[in-house]
């Protein structure tokens, strides 16, 4: 009786009853609804291109689908194969996988990610048998020289082998939840400049003069209307640092900066709350928590590396971050002898 209060209503090994997955799925349908909706409020009366968006809530709504459909018909193969796509697109990526305007580091941490997901689902004896190939997903972000890739895919790995000692999911969610906000919060002081005593010159030298310049000038777009923003996909045109008007180089490098210039502080708000949608449903997932926790760090890695990053610009980034809360959501059928496919 106490536990029901911290947790979900628990079923066998742990999982939440069936009945509480309708209300994330509510609030996820009304939070990408209002992210759509947003754009086009930030875009009416201007230039502006909110086609973009569109696409990425598209992706995520697509993306979740499929991940549900295939977790529930096939939870390892479905989770492997995403994996072994994932990892498939970051080498044949044009952007290559080092570059920090290019979604190859982002496709690196989801496939390793996914081929964890699938190993936690797996039969114990099958395990070694994924892990040795998100180990490989790691060592190739290594020696594809991708700090940011190696080290998000490196945390995900080392998440996923120590995810069966939790109990209970909330903690290690809430810490996820922390993590990404701390990672915003550090952006948005680097933008402003009020870190305290200035940033040190070593990660002055990882950032870039460059991508600083970026965010500093999204900052300074999003005060000219913190309501709604310069309109979506208008920071090319605004910002003087950017060195072409078209390309990976008219982002500002950063999914919650390119949010707050293009459609202001509600933009950002509903860009955490889509965040925060999938871990509430991490939450109510009646998967294994191995499997949730396994997909929360894949997905907070990906939302540290959007905020260094073009990772969010990219559809199959989107997608992928879908497809993998998804898979990590989805009903087995087994579990529901009377589900229909």
């Amino acid at each position: 009786m106490t536990s029901s209060v911290v947790e979900p209503v628990v079923q066998d090994h742990g999982r939440p009853a069936a009945g509480r997955a309708g209300a994330s799925d509510v609030a996820g349908v009304l939070i990408l609804a209002g992210c759509a909706v947003w754009a086009l409020i930030a875009a009416m009366g201007r230039p502006a291109r909110p086609e973009g968006v569109l696409l990425a809530v598209l992706a995520v709504a697509a993306g979740y689908a499929c991940g549900r459909i295939a977790g529930s018909l096939l939870p390892v193969a479905g989770a492997a194969a995403a994996g072994l796509a994932g990892f498939g697109l970051a080498c044949t990526s044009p952007y290559g996988l080092s570059g920090h305007e290019g979604p190859g580091a982002a496709q690196l941490t989801l496939a390793t990610g996914a081929l964890c997901c699938a190993a936690w689902a797996a039969p114990r004896l099958l395990r070694p048998a994924l892990w040795l190939p998100a180990a490989a997903i790691t060592l190739t972000a290594v020696v594809g020289g991708s700090t940011v890739g190696s080290v998000a895919c490196g945390a995900v790995l080392v998440c996923s082998l120590i995810a069966a000692r939790p109990r209970r999911r909330l903690p290690a969610l809430t810490a996820c939840a922390l993590i990404a906000a701390v990672a915003v919060g550090g952006t948005w002081a680097v933008a402003k400049g009020s870190v305290p005593g200035g940033l040190p010159p070593a990660l002055r030298a990882h950032l870039t003069e460059h991508r600083i310049r970026l965010w500093q000038d999204a900052a300074r777009i999003e005060e000219t209307d913190q309501l709604r923003g310069a309109g979506p996909d208008r920071f090319g045109e605004l910002s003087p640092s950017v060195a072409q008007p078209l390309g990976p180089e008219a982002k500002p490098h950063s999914a919650p900066l390119q949010q707050a210039a293009g459609q202001g502080l509600p933009g950002v708000a509903l860009l955490g709350a889509a965040f925060g949608w999938m871990l509430h449903a991490l939450w109510r997932s009646p998967r294994p928590t191995p499997v949730v926790l396994t997909a929360a760090a894949t997905l907070t890695a990906l939302a540290v590396e959007s905020c260094l990053g073009n990772a969010l610009s990219f559809s199959q980034i989107t997608a992928g971050a879908g497809l993998l809360a998804g898979l990590a959501t989805a009903r087995r059928l087994d579990d529901d002898p009377g589900a229909v496919p």
